[in-house]
């Protein structure tokens, strides 16, 4: 069975806003087996929506449509495509009710352009919206030559009621097709299995002899500054399936260990703060040229003051001496950026805010401020603990904000390593430079 994804909406194709509903839909569809081989965007122009839904209709079993759902003027999905695949267009008293409804929940009056929103082509298959105001709908459309109808759905264009309305409805519709026409697809199970520290063609290499087997596959994406692993295998039943998947997994992680930190979902900093919160431990920060990236990414993660204690944005000098107690002579002798202010800003933090642990941040991110002896990507991160302070130096040639980025999950990274009782890693992205 072969898909199309059909999205609506001057913005997109302004660039306004990042199309995230492609990959959302086209990666449910694969659950199913189902095929995405199309996948356009087309304006808010009545001329173009019919071109596509005429050439989806043709190429396609399955076309998913996406956005132009809505009470505006220049939501025209669902006329557009009822006149295009000649249905009338009738209103549905149910859906009218639900979005009353909906407008009665949030305390306001429903604006009688919303009442648009429950006109739906004739004999559609209407699906129910419980997040929103738009509802979906599913219909098929004949083709030519005798073949079987293609299926159209209708989705809302905000990703939150799209998800929910493509798990919960749309789905099972589509297993259920595939069911009565006997094409019941085999199981198939995936996995996101985050990585840092290692390129995306050398992670590719180191395993160069994984997943190579029938039935199992596996996809590598950068997702600046990590990596990002999709092992997926398929079986004749779910447990066949999962089993296939876990034992790529253990395959993986076994010849990667520390470079695999999370899996679907999971961001650095949760990880680093679910490590600190199972052993008790807490965490201080002293960021120079992170600018509180650092402190800002650890308490984004709900309960992070069981662990994160605080920080300090060091940038000047000054407050690097004032703030951290870094000693001045300590700052003239080896300036700012140095593997010994780093030790210090790290050992500062952890006394000021009476943290187990602590973390620091100092370097150069450009575009000027560099010197032949300390040129811009030059950073140092430096880790303090009960036992010992130390810093890791770091050459990361990126412009400004990739260079920030980068130094805030190098740090966030350190402090994970140091709590699975692993050694400092210096991502092959960047150059150690080393003392």
């Amino acid at each position: 069975m072969i898909a199309e994804i059909l999205t609506i909406g001057d913005e997109l194709l302004r660039g306004e806003i990042v199309d995230s509903n492609k990959a959302f839909l086209a990666e449910r569809l694969l659950q199913l087996e189902i095929e995405t081989r199309f996948q356009t965007s087309v304006r808010d122009d009545p001329a173009d929506m019919r071109d596509a839904f005429l050439r989806a209709r043709e190429r396609a079993d399955v076309v998913l449509v996406s956005g132009g759902l809505g009470p505006t003027r220049d939501d025209l999905t669902i006329e557009v495509l009822a006149q295009t695949l000649g249905r009338e267009l009738v209103l549905h008293e149910p859906s009218l009710a639900e979005i009353r409804a909906f407008f009665a929940r949030l305390g306001r009056e429903m604006a009688e352009i919303n009442a648009k929103q429950a006109w739906l082509p004739a004999g559609a298959d209407v699906l129910a919206n419980p997040v929103g105001t738009a509802p979906g709908c599913g219909l098929e459309a004949p083709r030519e030559g005798g073949r079987a109808p293609a299926l159209f759905f209708c989705l809302p264009g905000v990703p939150r009621e799209l998800m929910k309305m493509m798990d919960e409805q749309v789905l099972p519709r589509l297993e259920a097709r595939l069911a009565r026409a006997g094409r019941s697809p085999r199981a198939m199970r995936a996995v996101l299995l985050r990585t840092f520290g290692l390129g995306e063609s050398n992670l590719d290499q180191e395993l160069r002899d994984v997943a190579r087997e029938a039935d199992v596959a596996l996809g590598f994406r950068t997702a600046f500054p990590d990596n990002y692993l999709r092992p997926v295998a398929r079986g004749a039943t779910a447990e066949e399936a999962e089993a296939r998947l876990a034992k790529v997994c253990d395959a993986i992680r076994e010849r990667l260990g520390a470079l695999v930190y999370g899996t679907g979902d999971e961001t650095m900093e949760q990880v680093v703060g679910a490590l600190l919160a199972a052993r008790g431990l807490t965490l201080a920060t002293a960021e120079s040229c992170t600018g509180g990236r650092v402190g800002e990414r650890l308490t984004a993660v709900p309960g992070a003051s069981r662990y994160y204690r605080g920080g300090a944005i060091a940038y000047a000098d000054e407050a690097k001496r004032d703030l951290l107690g870094v000693p001045g002579d300590l700052l003239e002798r080896h300036g700012a950026v140095s593997a010994e202010v780093a030790r210090a800003m790290a050992e500062g933090a952890r006394r000021r805010f009476g943290a187990d642990l602590a973390v620091s941040t100092t370097g150069i991110s450009g575009p000027d401020g560099g010197t032949p002896e300390k040129p811009v990507g030059l950073v140092f991160v430096g880790f303090a603990s009960a036992d010992a302070s130390e810093a890791l130096e770091l050459f990361l040639p990126l412009d400004r904000e990739r260079h920030r980025a980068l130094t805030a999950q190098v740090a966030l990274d350190r402090v994970r390593r140091h709590l699975l009782g692993e050694p400092p890693l210096a991502p092959r992205f960047g150059r150690e430079r080393g003392r």
